[in-house]
């Protein structure tokens, strides 16, 4: 019951001076229901407007002192993460722009270039339902019958190949955030292992990272071809932890899908969501330890937290 509706019962309880059991849970106390019968036989009705006022605002200053604990304890869980060992990147979105998809899937949708949304979704989609029946193609096959599924559904009859161009040339093609590459080489300045872990082939990621200057900032870039279960599945961040043989807690997942972020938190990584423009948290899940704007806020974070813990 919020402070309004004890008022109410309160004020209520005033009126017609009914004190009984059912106000104990209104911030009336047992010392102040002997009170409220003392005052009633005396008749005192102002006593009891100042009785009742003084269990209102107690009872406020204690969801108030609640809620300042809850956030005290967050600020200490954060305090007492370890410094990551392994820092794990998403690629698309995370790393790099899919903007430029827009024109060629736009283009082979008729123009409707608000519909790149729906098919990443769609892609995603249908990897997790690869994942759970035990089934696996390749994540640029699934990307190219999830634009014919995306076409099918505007009345565009649309043939394989041309999907497939649609989506793969583009695809490999994407430059990096302008955050990204500072952020990396302010990484590659710690005493991080900077890896990347993503849905795509390894083929891709690879093509990936050339064009967009980053292959020199990672130290592995791992690829769910080899047990071919897709992210979020626990098998996927476990790859990287069997690899490089380190605990959960000392590694940090970052990326803007909460999906990736709810799968890695689930195996025991600390996590980082970056809140690229349309991205959202899922509230059902734990938050991340840290949630920021994009990767060089990140570094400045880490920075700032890690050298405090070392002039401790």
């Amino acid at each position: 019951m919020n402070p309004s509706t004890k008022n109410i019962a309160l004020l209520r309880a005033y009126t017609k001076y009914e004190i009984s059991d059912s106000n104990m849970g209104l911030g009336v106390t047992t010392g102040m229901k002997k009170a409220f019968q003392s005052i009633k036989n005396s008749g005192s009705k102002i006593m009891i407007l100042a009785i009742i006022l003084f269990g209102i605002k107690t009872s406020v200053q204690a969801q108030e002192s609640k809620h300042a604990n809850s956030k005290m304890n967050q600020i200490a869980e954060i305090n007492t993460l370890l410094k990551p060992k392994v820092i794990v990147f998403d690629v698309n979105e995370t790393l790099l722009d899919l903007s430029p998809l827009k024109k060629s899937v736009g283009e082979a949708l008729n123009g409707r270039e608000d519909l790149l949304p729906l098919w990443f979704s769609t892609m995603l989609h249908y990897s997790l339902v690869e994942t759970l029946s035990d089934n696996y193609h390749p994540f640029g096959e699934i990307g190219t019958a999830a634009l014919m599924m995306v076409a099918k559904t505007q009345g565009i009859d649309m043939k394989y190949e041309d999907a497939k161009s649609s989506i793969v040339t583009p695809l490999r093609s994407l430059q990096a955030y302008p955050d990204v590459v500072p952020g990396l080489k302010a990484f590659n300045k710690g005493t991080y292992h900077i890896v990347s872990l993503t849905n795509s082939s390894a083929i891709g990621v690879e093509t990936q990272f050339k064009n967009a200057g980053l292959t020199d900032y990672f130290e592995k870039r791992y690829t769910i071809g080899s047990i071919k279960k897709y992210k979020p599945h626990p098998d996927t961040y476990q790859m990287v932890l069997d690899d490089l043989q380190v605990k959960p807690e000392e590694v940090l997942m970052v990326a803007v899908h909460a999906w990736d972020l709810a799968g890695a938190k689930n195996v025991g990584f600390q996590t980082a969501f970056v809140a690229r423009p349309g991205k959202v948290l899922y509230p059902n899940v734990d938050e991340p330890d840290y949630v920021v704007k994009n990767i060089t806020e990140l570094v400045s974070i880490l920075q700032k937290k890690y050298a405090e813990d070392m002039n401790k």
